[in-house]
């Protein structure tokens, strides 16, 4: 299997999603990755979401996401002696992760300062809201204060409905793959030095470049992006949705080759030979007339069949589909990108993320479910020494 962190110990204080995506990255690569949480409560996400069952378990679905091929640990932090446990598992780790607002490490006494002279190898990575520094670093934030901070929900939907919330938490799942990102490339930088690095991550940094090319317009010309409805980014008259019978069709012919098999495939040749829009100048200046066009012809058939043309042409174009619907795509299984896993102590299997991308050909899919909560406590805490007993009965774990 792919396995690039095999022998990796990772230590993981994150809670929510960010911070435990980025580390689930780590553990499908192969990291040992120790989940640290609260006594008796655990991270927050396990509490969430409407199913009964796995609520009670401890195993709502929005912990189950990113959750997997860990180990957990329970620590009381606001005791003295949970955070000298603590200190013993960075000392033989390779990696800290935390996303703490900014300053609670410190607080606690592990931040950077003070675990780095335990552990001069260390990579300690931090995800936070805004970053470590600057006049707002210290603010705390969640995934939709983050979009409504950095100018997304004005781009996204129509003029007249604008400004809009982005539906998935996107910018939290970036963060995490930035994250993830981060600490690979530390582990590397580690190996070329021989020193420990520190990791900087933010939920702003991610959105941001996640708007990348919007972000240089904006700079360079001082214009804001204006919102694009469901039309293409490139602006093409000949991209973009139109509606057929039964929904939407989405389609990008943007450039002079990609025009002119669109017409010959939907039985329009006549429309690249008209003068309005034989040439990109000419379409740029008579949008509404082509796109009056095309949405006379699409309603002429189902998304389905528009689809099936479109591909046969080698247009880019799909039906607008919903999450169910493409969640039972064929392509989905051929990627193996959701993979079942039997949940701990239960008779269920869940569906859960694998890693992004094949290597040699293959998934690299999550292999163990994700913990219990306090599962592994006895377990990582013996190896240490620890007389874990005694610590049960301090309410240290």
């Amino acid at each position: 299997m792919f396995q690039p962190l095999l022998g990796k110990r990772v230590i993981d204080v994150t809670q929510v999603l960010a911070g435990p995506y980025c580390t689930y990255q780590l553990a499908l690569m192969g990291a040992e990755v120790i989940k640290v949480e609260m006594p008796g409560q655990g991270d927050w996400t396990r509490a969430g979401g409407n199913d009964e069952e796995l609520k009670e378990a401890g195993f709502a679905l929005s912990f189950l996401t990113q959750n997997s091929n860990k180990k957990s640990v329970t620590l009381n932090l606001k005791k003295p002696g949970g955070v000298a446990v603590l200190k013993q598992l960075i000392e033989g780790a390779d990696v800290f992760v935390e996303n703490f607002k900014p300053g609670t490490a410190a607080g606690l006494g592990i931040g950077y300062e003070d675990v780095k002279g335990l552990n001069p190898r260390l990579v300690y990575a931090s995800l936070s809201a805004y970053g470590q520094d600057g006049p707002i670093g210290h603010r705390p934030a969640y995934d939709h204060i983050i979009q409504g901070m950095v100018g997304i929900m004005h781009t996204t939907g129509t003029p007249e409905s604008v400004p809009n919330k982005v539906g998935s938490p996107y910018i939290d799942y970036a963060t995490g793959l930035m994250g993830a990102f981060a600490v690979v490339s530390a582990l590397l930088e580690r190996e070329r030095t021989g020193t420990g690095q520190r990791v900087d991550v933010a939920m702003l940094d991610s959105a941001m470049l996640l708007m990348a090319s919007l972000a240089v317009s904006t700079m360079e010309t001082g214009n804001s992006p204006p919102p694009t409805g469901n039309e293409a980014f490139s602006g093409s008259p000949s991209s973009g949705t139109y509606e057929t019978q039964d929904g939407l069709i989405m389609l990008a012919a943007n450039n002079e080759r990609q025009f002119h098999t669109l017409c010959k495939a939907v039985g329009r040749s006549d429309l690249a030979e008209d003068t309005r829009f034989a040439t990109p100048a000419a379409r740029k200046n008579n949008i509404p007339a082509l796109r009056a066009e095309f949405a006379a012809l699409f309603r002429t058939k189902t998304a389905a069949e528009w689809e099936a043309v479109l591909d046969e042409a080698r247009v880019p174009g799909v039906r607008v589909r919903k999450m169910h619907e493409t969640l039972a795509e064929p392509q989905l299984a051929a990627r193996g990108l959701m993979q079942k896993v039997a949940l701990e102590g239960m008779s269920r299997e869940v569906a859960l993320p694998s890693l992004g991308f094949k290597a040699n050909g293959e998934v690299t899919a999550p292999r163990t479910s994700p913990p219990r909560l306090g599962q592994h406590t006895d377990e990582v805490l013996g190896a240490l020494g620890l007389d874990v007993a005694k610590l049960r009965t301090d309410g240290v774990i």
